[in-house]
């Protein structure tokens, strides 16, 4: 059984995609499974989804499916012999079009990003390996300078971290995907190229309900409307990938704090991506630098953490998430682990429910309690108490599928699918049930919360100390 509190999600490829390696690192240890909408065949990531499915039943666990769409992807067009060379401070022609022929012009395919292009904005190519500053506007192109000398390939990659482009979040293809993936009832869809809440709010008006929204944040535009879009979102992404080429390197560390703070403020579940053990593509080890940037994001209260093309593509995906399971227990051992604990009491708007699991935080510290059982129809209690962290994790019970798969996010919960309690007895004999099924044994204390009366959403107002196997009824 395992005891580790923050969560691990694994990225679905070639490496991982058949039944028995989708089995082998579950075993390992992932609560969720991510959909790259950018590669695959949709027949083939349905077939992904079915046996995650059949997992799921085979295991009695719920898990989490969240797909990610892909978002516009903005590239440069080709070039007569597939390439130029960038030379150090020469200028070169940005033009509207698929291809050119000449050297020293950089065919661009979206008018609305040339469009928008002000002398001082900064490109950056090819993942941010080269780097050109706009110089100067005509009436039908631009100049820019070389700032980095190298080569630049045909339908490279670029970013433009100093300005907001008129572009949506999603693209046709994102559209068609979005539908496919709601079809394949995935707990959550992640939304690339957020920049504003608007983007958001484009994206709910679209799904509707049906899944958990996770926004992803990996462009500067979208850290000035930090708080604004996490009110909006289910959860969070912080996408270190594209953040790291739109910001100088020394700042992704700090904003990445500066997000985790956020949604730990706001209740909301953060995930930390991208080249956590990068070299485990390869590597059969991480490297020191590796391990320290998993346990790093467990220190600073993330509740799940991200392997991308580690399990992908990478040559030893069930080690990769059994190294990284390994990091975030022995992190979680520290007593200092967990992330900074956030004050309720400066928010007027909380509630009874709020108290009660602020209050059974607290219990679990002093009496330190072996779990704590939260009934729930919704979700909310169970969501209430991850954000405030309690020592012990959180087994959340409810009659909801669904709402079980989306509670494998949070940290600390542990989500079981079983039918509404009736009455008292039955709350601490479930409880009791579910407790032991975790590992816990006779005379381990146990917090139960649930509503009175039970069966009803929204209504958490009951907290019981006990003892598993105590007749205390």
């Amino acid at each position: 059984m395992r005891n580790r509190l923050c969560k691990i999600v694994a990225t679905i490829g070639p490496a991982s995609s058949s039944p028995s390696m989708l089995r082998l690192i579950r075993n390992a240890g992932v609560d969720i499974f991510r959909l790259n909408m950018s590669h695959g065949a949709h027949d083939k990531l349905e077939g992904v989804a079915r046996a995650i499915r059949d997992i799921e039943k085979e295991t009695g666990t719920p898990l989490a499916v969240f797909a990610d769409l892909q978002g516009p992807k903005i590239r440069t067009g080709d070039f007569a012999g597939g390439s130029i060379k960038l030379r150090y401070g020469d200028e070169y022609r940005l033009v509207f079009a698929k291809e050119s022929n000449d050297e020293n012009t950089i065919p661009i395919p979206h008018k609305e990003l040339l469009d928008v292009l002000e002398p001082g904005d900064i490109l950056k190519l090819d993942d941010g390996k080269l780097q050109l500053t706009v110089d100067n506007r005509t009436a039908h192109h631009l100049i820019a300078k070389a700032d980095t000398p190298g080569e630049l390939k045909n339908r490279k990659g670029i970013n433009v971290p100093t300005r907001a482009l008129p572009i949506s979040a999603l693209t046709d293809k994102d559209r068609e995907d979005l539908q496919f993936a709601l079809g394949l009832d995935v707990d959550y869809i992640a939304l690339s190229f957020v920049q504003q809440p608007s983007d958001v709010e484009e994206a709910k008006a679209l799904i509707k309900g049906r899944a958990g929204i996770i926004s992803k944040i990996e462009k500067p535009t979208a850290v000035e409307h930090l708080d604004e879009i996490i009110e909006l979102s289910d959860a969070i992404m912080v996408a270190r990938g594209d953040l790291g080429v739109e910001c100088a390197p020394e700042d992704v560390p700090l904003i990445q704090r500066r997000i985790i703070r956020a949604c730990r403020r706001a209740g909301k579940p953060v995930i930390v991506a991208t080249h956590m053990l990068e070299s485990m593509v390869e590597s059969i080890a991480p490297t020191r630098a590796e391990a320290s940037d998993v346990s790093t994001a467990v220190y600073q209260g993330a509740d799940a953490v991200m392997l991308s093309a580690e399990t992908a593509v990478g040559r030893h995906p069930p080690t990769a998430v059994a190294i990284m399971d390994r990091i975030i227990n022995a992190t979680e051992a520290d007593e200092d682990s967990g992330g900074f604990k956030i004050d309720q009491r400066a928010d007027p708007a909380y509630t009874t429910a709020d108290a009660i699991t602020l209050s059974a935080r607290r219990i679990a510290e002093v009496l330190d309690c072996k779990f704590a059982v939260a009934y729930t129809k919704t979700g909310s209690t169970a969501r209430r108490l991850s954000r405030d962290r309690p020592h012990s994790p959180v087994i959340a019970a409810t009659p909801d599928e669904k709402v079980a798969r989306q509670l494998a996010l949070y940290w600390g919960v542990r989500p079981v699918v079983t039918e509404d309690i009736s009455h008292f007895h039955e709350m601490i004999e479930k409880a009791d049930m579910l407790a032991k099924a975790n590992g816990g044994r006779d005379g381990d204390r146990i917090i139960i919360l649930a509503g009175y009366p039970f069966g009803r959403p929204g209504k958490t107002n009951t907290l019981k100390i006990s003892r598993i196997g105590a007749d205390d009824t």
